[in-house]
């Protein structure tokens, strides 16, 4: 099973926990682990303030864009995943159009707008190591879909649970939290 470039949708049974309520898009899922960024967990600092902390001076169209919380490893680690627009030769190709990279080279033109068109700012990841995800899927941890860029980059925050569930054909919200077996 590969789910890289797919989105991982946190069962409610996980409300309380680290990941309740969260969408995860893989960008990584292979023998040895995966790896992806919370695609939906805003922090209150924006990414003109973080171009401020690392010395870059940020377009003034940037001060509202938030930073997202991407996971709980390595939360000092900056990532950015964009569109495969601008041919950043520090960015690796994660595919599905898109790029991913910790070089300050995509900062420092997204603060001189000439970015890529589309990107997310995340601090921090989510990984596991082998076998690990596998046993949270086979413990209904996690729905799974493919991923969507127009969820990833033009649906708002709040709003992309529920997205990535409509591609599967439900209502996320009518799930219950409560499990069972049949």
């Amino acid at each position: 099973m590969d789910l890289k470039n797919h989105f991982l949708i946190a069962m409610p049974n996980q409300s309380g926990s680290y990941f309740g309520n969260t969408i995860t898009y893989l960008c990584e899922h292979n023998e040895e682990g995966a790896m992806g960024l919370m695609i939906n967990r805003p922090m209150e600092l924006s990414v003109s303030d973080l171009m401020e902390q690392t010395g870059f001076s940020g377009s003034s169209a940037l001060a509202d864009a938030p930073v997202l919380e991407g996971g709980p490893v390595s939360p000092e680690q900056g990532f950015v995943m964009h569109s495969d627009d601008g041919g950043f030769s520090a960015s690796k190709d994660i595919g599905q159009g898109l790029r991913l990279t910790t070089s300050r080279e995509v900062l420092a033109a997204i603060a001189k707008d000439r970015g890529p068109y589309h990107y997310l700012i995340a601090l921090g990841y989510a990984g596991w190591g082998p076998q690990q995800l596998e046993r949270e899927l086979a413990d209904s941890a996690w729905l799974t879909c493919p991923a969507n860029n127009e969820i990833l980059f033009d649906v708002p925050f709040e709003d992309r649970i529920d997205a990535a569930a409509r591609l599967l054909g439900f209502d996320f919200r009518l799930m219950s939290g409560q499990m069972g077996d049949a």
